[in-house]
């Protein structure tokens, strides 16, 4: 389970404790803090995964990473004000999948290009989500999920952390290959429908490892299946989506960091540099393995065609769900 802050000094400051001391470096030797701009509101993957990158960077760059959590239409928002600001280095993005592979093809119209408005510096981490359901729901497997949906045409209410977001996507995945009918109610943050979901307002979520655990662990919710490649090490009794049933389903979110478009090339490789340290350092492989996250350090080039290919697979996702946010 992530560490856990005092809710006054991370909505404050946006830094943990280990942060701290670089602010005190920082302003002995006027360095100016770096804006880290993430796209989710507190208490979701994409917010603890930027404070403890941030965290860590701030320390290798001597100077403090601020996260400034700007959520809003599928991370658009966030995108946008980090595609405006100046390549100079003191602002830094958390893309994901919907902003930098499939919002291009979800949205009719975006205010910025993910390709032209950003350089790419590196990704971050992969994850698989948690198929999750109240106990009330009458199903201990997919199939009797699966069935029981079928049964009872949008009588189950799943919820998701936005429009566009991780969990709509698996969730809309989830629906066009078991052809099944169930609402998506989005919310602001994961944080907010884990809090419904635990109440039983409504009935499931697609949810990352890393905020589902917890919940799972209580028995506030149960797990059905994991949408990875293989199962999750966090939760070795809970089967693929593939295995349960849903042959070729196949799910997993990431997250990589980004500078506006125009940084010049020896900032990159720096920022690329001390990026990759983080990303392999001991200390975050146990972190990630702990909240059941995959570390993924990449070059720029490397994080560039991930992007690309990405995008090429949830442009086929769009048309096969029929997936659109006006």
């Amino acid at each position: 389970m992530p560490e856990q802050l005092p809710r006054r000094l991370v909505l404050a400051s946006g830094l943990s404790l280990p942060a701290l001391w670089p602010a005190r470096r920082a302003s002995a030797q006027g360095g100016k803090p770096i804006r880290l701009i993430v796209p989710y509101p507190p208490g979701g993957i994409t917010d603890l995964v930027a404070r403890r990158v941030a965290d860590a960077m701030g320390q290798r760059q001597g100077r403090p990473v601020v996260v400034d959590n700007r959520p809003g239409a599928g991370g658009n928002l966030a995108a946008e004000i980090a595609a405006r600001a100046a390549p100079d280095g003191d602002t830094l993005y958390v893309g994901f999948a919907g902003t930098h592979a499939m919002n291009v093809s979800l949205y009719p119209r975006l205010n910025y290009d993910p390709v032209r408005d950003f350089t790419p510096l590196g990704l971050l981490i992969e994850s698989p989500l948690a198929l999750t359901v109240h106990p009330s729901v009458p199903a201990n497997s997919l199939a009797e999920l699966t069935a029981y949906a079928k049964a009872h045409p949008e009588a189950l209410a799943f919820g998701s952390s936005g429009n566009g977001g991780a969990s709509h996507r698996a969730l809309e995945l989830y629906k066009a290959d078991a052809g099944v009918e169930i609402l998506h109610v989005p919310y602001r943050g994961a944080a907010a429908s884990n809090t419904d979901l635990l109440s039983g307002k409504i009935q499931g979520m697609f949810d990352t490892l890393i905020t589902a655990m917890p919940n799972i662990q209580s028995r506030g919710v149960r797990a059905l299946a994991v949408t990875g490649r293989q199962r999750a090490a966090l939760l070795p009794d809970v089967p693929t989506m593939a295995e349960a049933g849903l042959d070729g389903y196949l799910f997993v979110t990431w997250l990589g960091l980004l500078a506006p478009a125009g940084l010049p090339p020896a900032q990159q490789e720096r920022l690329n540099a001390d990026l990759r340290a983080v990303m392999t350092d001991p200390a975050m492989a146990e972190w990630c393995a702990r909240n059941g996250l995959e570390p993924r350090p990449s070059s720029p080039e490397e994080f560039a065609s991930y992007m690309a290919a990405e995008t090429d697979r949830f442009a086929r996702f769009v048309r096969q769900t029929g997936m659109r946010i006006e």
